[in-house]
């Protein structure tokens, strides 16, 4: 393996990690979750994003929801 390849693909790694979180934490807003718990639960990879979206959709409080989730 050529390390130079390597080290070379690590920004590109950072960047979509930072690309996905961005895209988490948008879609956790828009489902009504708020404050701090909006980036933990963001930042969770254990934590289903669409199980938090299916909870509020279904008509549970996203607080709650969070307290489910985490």
């Amino acid at each position: 393996m050529d390390t130079a390849a390597t080290l070379s693909d690590q920004p590109l790694i950072d960047d979509e990690v930072e690309l996905v979180l961005e895209w988490r934490l948008e879609q956790l807003e828009r489902a009504g979750f708020r404050g701090d718990v909006v980036v933990d639960l963001a930042e969770r990879r254990d934590v289903d994003l669409h199980d938090a979206l299916r909870l509020v959709e279904a008509g549970c409080p996203p607080a709650l929801a969070a307290r489910i989730l985490l």
